[in-house]
């Protein structure tokens, strides 16, 4: 079982899009084109900008030529922001403090068991600081400049001509 939710995977890589398209001066992006571009659902894609507007992530336009748009720069939503927003702040480990119940001990176990923080949910705390601080350090700037960098130039002019398409044919249905 995964930590993070596949949710949190859809999420970044749907700003990411947000990001892209931002940049070539396409304003926004509707749920349902986000998921078309992604091959999930929309209802799905939809449940996550929910999640995601309300941390301040994202912001919508109502209306046919309506969608989302990231809101605030993309240097400054950390992955974090996007993990806590999706799938909240949730402990990795949850310490059920077994060192209590060791069958020597009996009843009760001595004060010396159970002193000071259990060693092994220390080291727990210690990576999950290590992960959120990991996720902290990179924003979606710092992602889409990754991606961009593995793709052929050609590619983000590909994205955004079909997002432009996409707006374009709700704009002329309306």
């Amino acid at each position: 079982m995964s930590f993070l939710s596949a949710g949190v995977e859809y999420g970044l890589h749907c700003m990411l899009y947000l990001v892209h398209s931002a940049e070539h001066g396409v304003a926004e992006a509707s749920t349902r084109d986000l998921a078309d571009m992604q091959g999930v659902p929309a209802e799905y894609v939809a449940k996550l900008f929910t999640k995601l507007g309300h941390a301040g992530l994202v912001r919508s336009v109502e209306g046919v030529r309506g969608g989302f748009s990231l809101a605030l720069p993309a240097d400054q939503i950390t992955v974090k922001d996007v993990v806590e927003a999706i799938d909240g702040v949730k402990p990795l480990f949850d310490c059920r403090e077994v060192r209590e119940r060791c069958a020597v001990f009996g009843e009760v176990a001595p004060a010396w068991a159970t002193r000071g923080v259990c060693s092994i949910h220390a080291v727990m705390q210690g990576a999950e600081k290590s992960m959120r601080d990991e996720l902290n350090r990179h924003t979606l700037a710092d992602l889409a400049n990754q991606s961009r960098s593995k793709a052929p130039a050609s590619h983000d002019a590909k994205v955004v001509e079909w997002f432009g398409a996409r707006s374009a044919a709700r704009r002329s249905a309306s």
